[in-house]
């Protein structure tokens, strides 16, 4: 068990009244995490603290802060036992989902030290003579980060290295569900040398966290917010941050579909599809969801998948010997399960899985789906994939676009021009042709569209997400009309 207080200017402290609360692991046997409850006191003090170091932190020369930035990333990597033990107890997470995520978290440091020298303006052309019009890219001030559970260390770098690339001080608040993987993060950066007040970490019962949220949000040192995690919650987000008028950017659910042409490599599209619908449990934000497939090769691409899946194996037990590891509660395994009950009862077919065994289900696939189940429209955040049936090109398409969300898609066929042409129609910020829904890059520009959110994290497009563009003219000669 560890026991984790909140990180404050640089300093370990208690929440106000030492309130505590507690994380169990996703069996609910054993106490994970015991972590600092901190109140929308708390809440305040770590905005003031942001505050008084943002002017140093702001002036601050590029190279200086991405010498410190590397050092993080380093650092981190450093640490991967340490997250990797964390994330087994608050999580789940095997070992390989846990060293993925400190590998990519630490190039995600790498890229933001890398952009603290292309936050760049330019000159523009004025009609006022003698005068010289600049557009300066400036950091806006405080920016708070809120991080979910699912990829612990990858979304909450995520949504502090560009802040703080870009010159901003940072608050980071954590998943109730991860306080403990969220908290040594923001230790890994304090003792990489970041100046106190820089990075600060809180950590809240689950109950207090729209209290937490909103006091945060209204502090006026706090002029930028960035979340990522439900839907649900991305729109109590951007109603309190637009109350402040203050920019949110908004990276939420997933329904990823990845569409099979009838000229794709069906064992390539298997491929990509088990590892996008399977991979941690299927709890990614892209994780491919409904498999739209050509019906002159579903029957083909169905029997293949079934073998595939049965191939995998999900276990509490982290030795090597089972690809995948448990879901992050017995609650969630349950609310799967329904959603797999409701699709056979309503028609579908179950070809593998459906077994749970408290937090661990097997990989699961069912075929047949329609929009009378439940499944075709929720988000299952699970090891479950579905298979849609469609007749030609435009009826596929037709059915990834069926969703209210946007955010991850892929399209498997061999002519290119043809699988790019429906990967131009799928409504989605991210599309990958011949290739999984479950992909990221550091230096990508990261995002959804419709109720998967909006704005980009992720190298150059995320440096307008973090600063103020301000036009500034410099002027030696003036011309009144009187």
């Amino acid at each position: 068990m560890m026991t984790v207080q909140l990180l404050i200017d640089g300093e370990s402290v208690a929440a106000t009244g030492n309130a505590t609360f507690e994380r169990r692991d996703p069996s609910g046997a054993r106490v994970a995490t015991t972590a600092a409850a901190a109140t929308p006191d708390d809440a305040r003090r770590a905005c003031e603290a942001a505050a008084r170091a943002f002017p140093a932190w702001a002036k601050l020369g590029p190279n200086a802060r991405r010498d410190l930035l590397l050092r993080a990333a380093d650092a981190l990597a450093a640490r991967v036992d340490e997250f990797a033990a964390l994330m087994r107890a608050e999580i789940g997470a095997t070992r390989g989902w846990a060293g993925f995520n400190v590998r990519l978290a630490s190039g995600m440091l790498r890229e933001a030290a890398a952009m603290t020298t292309q936050i760049a303006g330019e000159v523009i052309p004025s009609d006022k003579p003698g005068a010289i019009a600049l557009a300066v890219r400036q950091p806006a001030g405080v920016s708070l980060g809120i991080a979910p559970w699912n990829a612990p260390v990858i979304l909450a770098v995520r949504a502090i290295a560009m802040p703080l690339a870009c010159g901003n001080t940072v608050i980071l608040k954590a998943s109730e569900i991860c306080p403990g993987t969220h908290r040594l993060i923001g230790q890994v950066l304090h003792d990489a040398g970041l100046p106190n007040g820089v990075v600060n970490v809180l950590t809240n019962a689950p109950a207090d966290a729209g209290a937490l949220v909103e006091a945060i949000i209204a502090h006026p040192a706090v002029r930028r917010v960035n979340f990522t995690g439900s839907t649900g919650v991305g729109r109590i987000i951007a109603e309190v941050a637009a109350r402040h008028l203050k920019p949110a950017l908004l990276e939420l659910g997933g329904k990823a579909p990845l569409v099979v042409l009838d000229d794709a490599d069906l064992d390539a599209a298997v491929d990509g599809a088990a590892f996008g619908a399977f991979m941690n449990q299927g709890q990614i934000c892209m994780s491919t969801e409904r498999i739209v497939v050509d019906a002159r090769v579903a029957d083909d691409f169905a029997a293949r998948l079934k073998k595939k899946a049965e191939s995998l194996r999900a276990s509490a037990a982290d030795d090597g010997a089972a690809q995948l590891g448990t879901l992050v509660s017995c609650e969630a395994a349950a609310r799967v399960g329904e959603l797999v009950a409701d699709a056979v009862k309503n028609g579908a077919t179950l070809l593998a899985g459906g077994a749970s065994d408290g937090p661990v289900m097997q990989p699961t696939v069912l075929d047949h789906v329609t929009p009378a189940m439940r499944i075709y429209a929720e988000e299952s955040f699970g090891p479950v994939v579905t298979i849609v049936r469609a007749d030609g090109d435009d009826a596929l398409v037709a059915a990834a676009n069926d969703t209210e969300f946007g955010l991850s898609a892929a399209v498997f066929g061999r002519d290119i021009r043809r699988a790019l042409s429906a990967a131009q129609r799928i409504q989605s910020g991210i599309c990958h042709i011949n290739g999984p829904t479950v992909h990221d890059e550091a230096q990508m520009p990261f995002g959804g569209v419709k109720d998967s959110g909006y704005g980009r994290f992720g190298g150059k497009a995320a440096i307008a997400e973090f600063t103020d563009l301000r036009w500034i003219t410099i002027e030696d000669e003036q011309h009144y009309p009187f």
